[in-house]
């Protein structure tokens, strides 16, 4: 497997409870290496573009509100087929369904407030990346 990069973002629900830490230890300790990070406040316009691809769907303004209801932080992630093992840790999208030791078993609080985004394809994670990160933020 080649080195890549992926997108993640530590969601409102778990930067509210101070878990920024808890959930970029799991993410090193699975050998992900952190190479940039920026905690925001995401504005509704940025929550809108980020997830227009959801906007014809009913959960779009909950989740667009959610994502703008504290702060989060957007980091991009490197190392060994960095988008699928980010999936791994993460879980899956509803708790509920969550493989025990993955974040959003561990921390998340509903399917809504699931703690962590993570990019679903490379092709996302470079899109997502650029979203938020110029290519001079990215040390390795």
């Amino acid at each position: 497997m080649a080195i890549e990069r992926t997108f993640s973002i530590i969601k409102p629900d778990a930067t509210r409870r101070n878990l920024t830490g808890k959930i970029n230890a799991k993410f090193e300790e699975a050998g992900l290496k952190i190479v940039a990070q920026r905690r925001i406040q995401m504005s509704e316009a940025q929550a809108k573009k980020f997830y227009e691809v959801h906007a014809a769907r009913p959960f779009y303004g909950d989740l667009v509100k959610f994502m703008t209801s504290g702060p989060v932080v957007v980091q991009v992630l490197e190392g060994e087929g960095a988008v699928l093992k980010n999936r791994d840790i993460m879980g899956a999208t509803n708790p509920a369904n969550a493989a025990p030791g993955t974040i959003r078993k561990e921390f998340a609080e509903s399917i809504e407030a699931n703690s962590v985004h993570g990019s679903d394809s490379p092709e996302n994670a470079a899109i997502e990346i650029a979203y938020f990160f110029a290519g001079t933020d990215i040390v390795g």
